[in-house]
C-alpha cells in the first residue's frame, strides 16, 4: 500500500523513520518529509506544524504528489485516561474535532495498544481539570492534529488510521503555558519558551526536561508499534 503519515514535528517520526527503509528527504510543501520503505509499504511522512489546519494542509500536499491509499494521523498525545502510561501507545476508534466526529480503522498487528476515542483541540490542554472534563465526554487522549488529518482523508475517499503515544499524563498540571509561545505557522517560539521559563526556572525546566524524555521514550513507542502494523 501507499500510506501518508502525518504529525506536527520530524520528531515524532523519529522511532517510525529508524525502523523504514529507503529513506529520502522530499520537498512537498510542508514544513518537512520523508520517503520510505515500511514493511513493504510506500509511505511518506509529512510534519507541518501544530493544529488540525496545519494538518490538513499536510494531507492535500503530500496527496498531490504521492497518491495514497490510506493516511495516519500519529504523534504525541495527553492522556485523558488516567490508566494511561508516559509512552503507551492508543489506536483510535473514532476522532472529534471542531467539525465533526470521524471514524477510525483498526490497524491489525502492531503489538500491544489502548483503543478510545482520540478529541482533537484548538489549543494545547494544559490543565487536570480540563482533562478530567474531556474525559467525561469519553475521551482516552488529546491532541491538536487528528480531526484535521481525517476531514481531509474523508474528502478524498482516504482510508483513515490514527494512532497516538502519551507524553502528559492525565493527572498532570503543566507548569509551561505552550499555547502563549504557540506562533501562528504552527511551531512553538523558542524565545518564548526560555523567557516564559525564567519566570519560574524551578518549575518550568525539570517539566521542559521531563517532557523532551518522553518524547522519546513515545516516538520509540510509535516505532515499534508500526514496525509490526499490517496494512
Amino acid at each position: 500500500m501507499r500510506l501518508i503519515f502525518v504529525a506536527s514535528d520530524p520528531m515524532e517520526f523519529r522511532g517510525i523513520a529508524a525502523t523504514a527503509g529507503e529513506r529520502r528527504k522530499s520537498r512537498i510543501g510542508v514544513d518537512w518529509a520523508l520517503t520510505a520503505k515500511l514493511r513493504g509499504n510506500q509511505v511518506l511522512l509529512a510534519a507541518n506544524g501544530v493544529g488540525w489546519k496545519r494538518a490538513a494542509a499536510a494531507v492535500d500536499a503530500a496527496h498531490n504528489v504521492f497518491p495514497a491509499d490510506a493516511v495516519i494521523s500519529t504523534g504525541f498525545c495527553g492522556a485523558l485516561d488516567p490508566q494511561l502510561a508516559i509512552g503507551d501507545t492508543v489506536v483510535a476508534t473514532c476522532v472529534v474535532g471542531p467539525e465533526g466526529r470521524y471514524a477510525a480503522l483498526p490497524i491489525p498487528g502492531g503489538g500491544r495498544a489502548t483503543k478510545g476515542l482520540v478529541i482533537s483541540t484548538d489549543h494545547v490542554v494544559g490543565t487536570a481539570d480540563e482533562k478530567r472534563a474531556l474525559r467525561a465526554e469519553g475521551g482516552s487522549v488529546v491532541e491538536m492534529e487528528a480531526a484535521g488529518v481525517a476531514s481531509r482523508a474523508q474528502a478524498l475517499g482516504l482510508q483513515f488510521f490514527c494512532v497516538r503515544a502519551v507524553t502528559d499524563l492525565a493527572t498532570e498540571d503543566m507548569a509551561n503555558d505552550f499555547n502563549a509561545v504557540l506562533r501562528p505557522d504552527g511551531h512553538f517560539d523558542t524565545i518564548g519558551i526560555f523567557r516564559h521559563l525564567l519566570k519560574r526556572p524551578i518549575a518550568r525546566l525539570p517539566e521542559l526536561i521531563r517532557l523532551r524524555q518522553n518524547c522519546e521514550r513515545s516516538a520509540k513507542s510509535l516505532g515499534e508499534f508500526f514496525a509490526d502494523c499490517r496494512f
